[in-house]
């Protein structure tokens, strides 16, 4: 991606976001980036290069995730049908039963 003049310094942070995000805008969305990406980037321009780097690492590969959804095992969804039908026979456990679990953990 070609740099604006003056521009040299910027990270690769700011090299990998702009360029994946001006293909997204210019693909898919014309009014660019969101409030919340932009205050995120902004306060992440503030960090060292290291972390910049490593924030930019992440964001590279959740915005490349095509995952297939995870797949339960026939135990698994054993588990859940009999959490569910718990749920639709009003049992749940009691306020002193969850206490004791958070307590069993130190909480």
């Amino acid at each position: 991606m070609a740099l604006p003049a003056g521009q040299g310094s910027r990270t690769k942070l700011d090299q990998l976001i702009g360029f994946r995000l001006f293909l997204f805008e210019n693909a898919v969305h014309d009014g660019g980036m969101t409030k919340l990406l932009e205050q995120a980037v902004e306060r992440v321009r503030t960090l060292p290069s290291d972390q910049q780097d490593e924030l930019a690492r992440m964001l590279l590969r959740l915005a490349d995730a095509q995952e297939e959804p995870v797949s339960l095992s026939a135990e698994e969804r054993a588990a859940i049908a009999e959490s569910k039908a718990a749920a639709a026979r009003g049992d749940f456990a009691t306020d002193d039963e969850v206490r004791a679990v958070w307590a069993s953990y130190g909480l």
